[in-house]
């Protein structure tokens, strides 16, 4: 009897996402040769495919030389589908279990426009806690959850994003280093836990939301108020875990992981 898995395989959809995920992460085009080496298939098994996916318009064929590169196919496409709009969607279920989880709110963010910006926000069960307003811009630098989109931006990104901060023109050479030393730092550790240079009593902990080949995508940050008088407060390393508990859900509802 088939097994589940092979019943359900499609071989030459399966070929046809290899190439396109294989010239998706190749900065040239690419011949047929070094496209069949690539993706661990012959040139026979991806001549037909090759000439499919050029045909339907989601690769191009340079008329010289005859390698291939995507089109801007995919790109239009995925912009009929907001990352925004999925991430939210994606996010609310697990975001609602941390934050029932360990009686704090939490955000998601992204880099919109060299500034961070709050996508979406689950408030605390507790009868004291921080909120923070969805759409609320920050400058990147500032706050936990804007480093670690930095940490894990590609030089070319965080470079370009720096020199548009405001907040960074204002830095001297020594704290330039020291960001960039902050900044490897958080990509080695997967994480970053601060205290808040925004509010004081608060301490940010923010983990990254990875796609695994394309990089970052959001970053998940619960701010915690320092100090209760009520007896709910939960230690920064059980914070830790859930959150990365929740991201790793999020990762599976979007398809990452």
């Amino acid at each position: 009897m088939q097994s589940r898995d092979n019943k359900y395989q499609a071989p030459a959809l399966e070929k046809g996402l290899a190439i396109l995920e294989y010239l998706s992460s190749q900065s040239i085009p690419q011949s047929q040769t070094e496209i069949a080496a690539g993706i661990g298939r012959s040139q026979n098994e991806i001549y037909r495919m090759l000439i499919s996916l050029e045909h339907t318009g989601y690769i191009l064929r340079e008329e010289v030389s005859g390698k291939y590169r995507l089109s801007l196919k995919l790109y239009y496409l995925s912009h009929h589908h907001s990352i925004v709009d999925e991430l939210r969607r994606a996010a609310l279920n697990a975001m609602e279990g941390l934050a029932d989880s360990i009686k704090e709110a939490c955000h998601l963010s992204i880099i919109y426009r060299s500034k961070l910006m709050v996508i979406t926000h689950v408030k605390s069960p507790a009868p004291i806690a921080l909120s923070i307003e969805e759409g609320s811009l920050f400058p990147l630098i500032l706050t936990a959850s804007g480093r670690v989109l930095l940490a894990y931006s590609t030089n070319e990104v965080k470079d370009n994003l720096l020199s548009n901060s405001q907040s960074y023109q204002t830095f001297d050479k020594a704290r330039r280093e020291e960001l960039n030393v902050l900044l490897h730092d958080i990509s080695q550790r997967g994480h970053y836990i601060m205290q808040s240079d925004l509010a004081e009593g608060v301490t940010d902990i923010a983990v990254p939301i990875i796609h695994p080949n394309t990089g970052i995508v959001a970053c998940l940050t619960v701010s915690k108020l320092t100090k209760f008088n009520i007896d709910i407060n939960v230690d920064n390393k059980r914070i830790l875990r859930e959150i990365e508990h929740a991201v790793h859900e999020i990762l599976k509802k979007i398809g990452f992981a």
